[in-house]
């Protein structure tokens, strides 16, 4: 397994394991601490397992957490999604900065998103399974979610969205989402 780092996201990496094919399939190593320590993170920080599954067309985020933050380890572990990261972290040298991927089971990369920043996924196949590694149990009161097609943004989503939450359908723009409250 490999770490990159991802230059338009300070502190993003993708990791990417080494498959090992043969007549029956494959078989890799999704997570390796040595790999996630050595590039400066706590592999005992994460905390939560998730899993969604979404078909094709279906968007979502853009999502990320008030207060501390969130950090995440995501895959796509089975088909292909179009994965978004926006960097949204004030003090970040790469503030306002996005970065897209292209996570599929062909390769089982796994992508480290810093807390502070948004984070969303469009799938790309018929079924999409994404898995998340939380390094805070989920607080549903810290959510934030922000307009997927907010021109500031300019995300270019590959295909039209098919079905999406109520929740990020309604989602604010990013400047009113990132209002103080109260303001």
């Amino acid at each position: 397994m490999t770490a990159t780092e991802v230059p338009a996201i300070a502190g993003a990496h993708l990791f990417e394991p080494t498959p090992h094919a043969d007549e029956r399939g494959f078989f890799c190593r999704t997570f390796d601490a040595d790999v996630v320590r050595s590039v400066g993170l706590d592999p005992d920080a994460f905390v939560q397992d998730s899993l969604s599954r979404s078909v094709r067309g279906v968007l979502r985020g853009l999502h990320l957490r008030s207060g501390a933050g969130e950090a995440k380890l995501v895959r796509c572990s089975y088909g292909r999604v179009f994965d978004v990261v926006v960097d949204l972290r004030p003090n970040s040298p790469t503030y306002r900065n996005r970065a897209f991927f292209e996570l599929s089971d062909q390769t089982q990369a796994t992508l480290y998103v810093p807390a502070g920043c948004a984070h969303g996924f469009q799938a790309l196949t018929g079924t999409a399974d994404v898995s998340y590694r939380i390094d805070r149990p989920h607080d549903p009161a810290e959510d934030v979610t922000i307009a997927f097609d907010d021109p500031e943004l300019a995300i270019p989503w590959p295909l039209p969205v098919t079905a999406m939450s109520r929740r990020d359908r309604e989602a604010p723009p990013l400047a009113e989402a990132l209002r103080p409250q109260g303001s």
